[in-house]
């Protein structure tokens, strides 16, 4: 796997949904390419401050006008 194909992966990845090969394929690219690790640390380490400062719901009117609106284009 090249870098290109990597850094495509890398969200896929981190969001697990990419197949078990798949998942080896890029850890082994990984391994072997230190700017991909480092990008891919940074992508980790991002998603994890975001996870833990973006901690705010969404008002109760808001929610209910956006689970009609999900509920009125299921039809």
């Amino acid at each position: 796997m090249d870098c290109d194909k990597a850094i495509d992966r890398v969200y896929l990845y981190l969001d697990g949904e990419v197949v078990v090969w798949r998942r080896w394929t890029i850890r082994r690219h990984l391994h072997r390419c230190p700017q991909c690790a480092q990008g891919f640390a940074f992508e980790v380490e991002l998603r994890q401050v975001v996870s833990a400062k973006c901690r705010d719901e969404a008002p109760a009117e808001l929610r209910q006008r956006i689970e009609k609106h999900l509920g009125s284009s299921a039809e």
